[in-house]
């Protein structure tokens, strides 16, 4: 190859390089712009934020009057409330939610009972279930129980475990090597030292995963929240968002966009802190499967 032509790979490579850079930039600010459009549009004035709204510039700064107004709350409740109640439910949902999971993971890979393969394939089936069909039962139960338009109305369900955790959680144990059951049995230890002080360590990133989804998904669910509570005051932050949009009155959409930003906050920060056991727990999956 002489000279001349090695320049020319050279350079070919380097505009290789470019364009793939370049169509990742492009693809990566679609995705991300509807946020940079949702924090640009709490800045601006409720009177021209209409105006033009592919702009992210603001024509007339408001980013005071909005955050302030956001902090304020809604119906006499304050921000905090709502977020309040969002943190309690999410967090306690949570730790409900992966712990019974993980026992229920541990019982289908280390347990031996009848109809266990029935039972599996009973918990897979409620991935294909909407959560709307869900929630009719769900309400009948919790009425009879009077935890209606309670905030344990809203934990309780996930209580019980989630149908894609155990899934996860399930996998993640068939590549860990019975021999440590048994050598841990031989020592002297029953099933709840086996799985705590054995297999939950291993099971880390898989569990932070689990954490990660659920946390995420109680945080921004609406419908439930929707059909069981029914005081302001116990409302979580997707129902105060969705009480800033009254079509008989007038629409504060500057502390509407506000509350949003604030509300997205504590799913960025979880994510980012997590973000590296959340890889190598789909990771670790994916190579397992």
């Amino acid at each position: 190859m002489t000279k001349t032509e090695s320049k020319h790979h050279k350079f070919l490579r380097i505009l290789d390089s470019v364009k793939f850079h370049a169509l990742v930039m492009a693809i990566g600010f679609i995705m991300v712009y509807p946020l940079i459009w949702l924090f640009a549009s709490s800045l601006k004035s409720n009177d021209t934020m209409f105006l033009n709204t592919y702009s992210l510039i603001p024509i007339k700064f408001d980013a005071a009057v909005n955050y302030l107004g956001a902090w304020k709350g809604v119906a006499g409740v304050s921000l905090l409330t709502f977020l309040g109640n969002s943190a309690f439910v999410t967090i306690v949902g949570t730790i409900g939610c992966v712990f019974t999971s993980i026992l229920a993971a541990y019982a289908f890979t280390r347990v031996h009972f009848r109809f266990s393969r029935f039972w599996f394939s009973c918990v897979l089936v409620t991935m294909m279930i909407p959560t709307q069909v869900m929630v009719v039962p769900q309400y009948i139960i919790l009425k009879k129980m009077n935890l209606i338009d309670t905030r344990i109305a809203l934990i309780l369900p996930w209580f019980f475990g989630g149908g894609f955790f155990i899934f996860l959680l399930v996998q993640s144990l068939k590549a860990i090597p019975r021999e440590l059951d048994e050598a841990a049995q031989i020592d002297g230890c029953g099933h709840f030292r086996i799985l705590f002080n054995i297999l939950v360590p291993i099971l880390k990133p898989s569990i932070v995963t689990a954490s990660i989804f659920s946390f995420y998904w109680i945080w921004q669910d609406f419908f439930q929240p929707l059909i069981f509570m029914s005081t302001t005051s116990k409302f979580t932050l997707p129902l105060a968002l969705n009480m800033y949009l009254d079509p008989n009155s007038y629409n504060n959409y500057g502390s509407l966009f506000a509350m949003s930003v604030i509300s997205l906050l504590p799913i960025l920060i979880f994510f980012i802190f997590f973000q590296k056991y959340l890889v190598d727990g789909i990771a670790m999956d994916g190579i397992k499967g």
